[in-house]
């Protein structure tokens, strides 16, 4: 662990104690004493003896250690069934009124990227951000032409900050992988890769521009998502601008109610999304927290979703969307026995898991939750549940598929509080089963076939040269057939290490040979018989090594 890593970690020691976080501290035992010179401290005192609420203290703590664990406050701000309603309050804060950077570094940022004043860009810029999050914040400008825009900047230093942080996460990880005797089933080292790169993706706003426009496609026609038009010729690495949107925060209860907005509705049209964007598009926006969440009630009986920020989105090995949604069906259908075998299918469980076992553990998690509203169920209790099984049968976690469970996470919490009465199975099932459907239709087959038969020509036309080429070889003796199997390589270096030996004890045989041979020559030169016993001798030696 070096210097720089040692640092950051007093570092963020420093600020849970002077916000007043001492449990905290304690929880982690790293670096307690700093804990007491901080309270000798009386600066710190009279901080602590004026200090806000617990909420509060969190929230600033948070914002001050930066952009990572800003997004861990993100995380859990939509989980209102997990934490006290206070803390989850302030969190809430952290999806879109982080403490903003100034208007004129903005501006000079944007400026910069384009090579020109905004005044040759914009015919309006306003200074003042429209809204602020960890990474980036936004500022409402007007094109030449008139139209309305949001100009989405990062903010300065990002990409050092996070590095920064970034190093301390692989540190912490490779320390858990060597000393955390779950490790193996946890895999640390591979979380924490995955999350790298996810939140570097997240620092180029080309990218981001690209996955908004990529959504945008997938919905095209739809009455369920709308996604702003991305304003390509304005998009650098490090500024984004796009179409402005007027909507209704998701969070916003009071103001969709009293438009009179069909809240059910709405709730269904977001399951809907959740599935179709999961399975039907592989493609999926990742960060579904309420501050990125809008809704159009126009016609407030037939509402539509408006999302933005599309920095972190999230896509399936078609394996995985495979079993994922064999999952989910056979859930759905109360199939525990075949969510077992899913399990040793996927490699998730190791392969001598007995599936009775596993049948009966996953019945007990989900069986108590079937045919309740999402008001009397708690994903995160059964997520906590699943983990203790998880343990039980020694699953390793797919960190391929984290984003997928924080997504699902936070859609829960958005329903849970949009309209907790929604049945999450009846509305899920029919969507996903339908899709399920489609993929072994006929007129899948006839798609699939028709994108593969390019790719099907080209490997018949080159498959007469390869087999005469092979037939070729085969009439003049020149064909070899390569095998590399698991364990060839260890076999050939212990073969390698026999025919050392054996050589080495056939020099030492011989070598014995000549000294008694010439021992018995020197002694009584007469006697035949000593070449015989040394013979015998060195046989002996030679069989017995081999």
């Amino acid at each position: 662990m070096n210097l720089r890593v040692l640092a950051r970690l007093v570092e963020i020691q420093r600020v849970l104690v002077r916000h007043g976080l001492d449990d905290f501290v304690r929880a982690t035992h790293l670096y307690r004493p700093l804990r007491y010179l901080a309270l000798a401290s009386p600066w710190t005192w009279f901080e602590r003896r004026h200090r806000a609420t617990r909420g509060e203290r969190l929230r600033l703590a948070l914002e001050e250690l930066g952009p990572i664990f800003v997004k861990f406050g993100q995380a859990v701000s939509t989980r209102r069934d997990l934490l006290p309603l206070d803390i989850a309050d302030e969190l809430a804060k952290l999806q879109d009124r982080v403490p903003p950077f100034p208007g004129a570094l903005a501006r000079a940022s944007i400026e910069r990227a384009y090579g020109k004043p905004l005044t040759e860009v914009f015919s309006a810029f306003d200074e003042t951000p429209l809204a602020a999050a960890s990474i980036a914040q936004v500022h409402v400008a007007r094109l030449l032409d008139g139209r309305e825009v949001v100009v989405k900047v990062l903010r300065p230093g990002m990409r050092e900050v996070i590095e920064r942080d970034l190093e301390v996460l692989d540190a912490l990880a490779a320390l858990a992988a060597r000393y955390w005797t779950g490790s193996e089933r946890l895999r640390p080292v591979e979380v924490v890769q995955e999350y790298r790169k996810t939140i570097i993706d997240e620092l180029d706003l080309m990218r981001e521009a690209a996955n908004a426009a990529q959504l945008k496609r997938n919905f095209a026609g739809s009455a369920l998502l709308y996604v702003p038009e991305v304003c390509w010729d304005l998009c650098r690495v490090d500024v984004m601008v796009m179409e402005r949107i007027h909507g209704i925060q998701i969070s916003d209860m009071a103001q969709l109610r009293a438009k009179g907005t069909d809240i059910r509705a709405l709730a269904v049209n977001g399951v809907e999304i959740f599935f179709t964007q999961v399975f039907r598009h592989n493609f999926f926006h990742a960060d579904m927290h309420p501050g990125n969440i809008f809704v159009l009630a126009d016609d407030p009986a037939h509402p539509r979703y408006a999302a933005i920020d599309f920095g972190i989105v999230g896509t399936l090995d078609p394996r995985d969307q495979h079993y994922l949604a064999e999952n989910f069906l056979a859930v759905f259908d109360r199939n525990y026995r075949r969510v077992a075998e899913l399990h040793l299918e996927s490699g998730w469980v190791p392969p001598d898991s007995r599936v009775d076992e596993m049948e009966s553990a996953v019945r007990t998690v989900c069986e108590p939750i079937f045919q309740k509203p999402l008001k009397d169920i708690s994903f995160g209790t059964v997520l906590l549940r699943l983990f203790e099984i998880s343990r039980r049968f020694d699953m390793r976690i797919q960190p391929q598929l984290i984003l997928l469970q924080k997504t699902l996470l936070n859609i829960e919490g958005l329903g849970r509080e949009l309209y907790p009465d929604l049945d999450v199975f009846a509305t899920a099932s029919p969507i996903l089963r339908e899709w399920m459907r489609e993929r072994v239709s006929g007129r899948a087959f006839v798609e699939n076939l028709r994108t593969q038969l390019p790719e099907l020509v080209t490997a018949l036309r080159s498959l007469p040269p390869l087999v005469k080429g092979a037939l070729q070889r085969a009439q003049d003796g020149s064909l070899r057939l390569q095998v590399e199997a698991e364990g060839v390589e260890a076999l050939r270096r212990t073969i390698r290490e026999t025919h050392r030996r054996r050589d080495t004890m056939s020099f030492a045989a011989a070598a014995l040979l000549g000294g008694i041979v010439w021992l018995a020559v020197d002694r009584d030169p007469a006697w035949p018989g000593w070449v015989l016993v040394a013979a015998a001798i060195a046989t002996a030696l030679v069989t017995r090594r081999r």
